[in-house]
Order: C-alpha cells, then structure tokens, then sequence
C-alpha cells in the first residue's frame, strides 16, 4: 500500500521496505542493505522505514541514485537532509533534483550534490 504526503515539497508517495523488495523482486534484508549502503534512501515516518515510491522505477532503483547519495552523505547530510535536498524545488533545473534523476539530468544533480561538499 502506498502512503501520500501532502505537496509540501517532499515525495507523493511513500514504499515500506517490504513493498520495495515486492516491487524489485528481492528479500526485504536485500533492501536493508540498499539502505545501509546508501544506494536506496529510507526515512521513518510514522515509526516505519519509508522510501519515496519515485525511486524505485520499472523494478529498479533510480540509476543515478545511489551516486547521488554517496556524494550528499560525504558532504555531510543526513537521510532527512538529503530527502530534503532532494525534494526541495530548484528552479534552475527545474523541478526537483529527484524529478531530474529520472529526466535525463542526472549529470547536474551529480555536479551540485557534489559541489555541497567543497
């Protein structure tokens, strides 16, 4: 079951962990540890481990992601921090950083993420 979240900037729709591994047809510890090393993003909300449902696309984790990810935490963000990062509208993309993943600049979202830890 899918959870939405109001239009605040962040995702519109929430995974569980073993919603995740049923949609990339793996065990739910193979997820665990997609999130442990920072290639799937994960939040608690409401007391549960949650992953925005954009990122996890035609059974696969987004491409860029995981490379996204290893950047913002080496520039010092937290999961909550990078989910904002993330979510936060840029006009000069525009969109989301997350939107553009998925829309072929991948590439500046990597450059930016990686320009935060200098």
């Amino acid at each position: 079951m899918t959870e939405s979240t109001p239009a605040s900037g962040g995702p519109d729709a929430w995974l569980t962990l073993p919603e995740v591994a049923e949609r990339l047809d793996i065990p739910v510890n193979k997820v665990n540890q997609l999130v442990r090393d920072h290639a799937l993003l994960a939040v608690r909300r409401d007391g549960v481990l949650r992953v925005p449902a954009e990122l996890v696309v035609n059974r696969t984790v987004l491409k860029h992601l995981p490379g996204v990810l290893t950047l913002l935490h080496d520039a010092g963000y937290n999961d909550e921090e990078a989910l904002r990062w993330l979510y936060e509208p840029d006009d000069t993309l525009p969109g989301k950083p997350a939107d553009a993943l998925s829309t072929g600049r991948a590439t500046e979202v990597k450059r930016r993420a990686q320009a935060l830890g200098f």
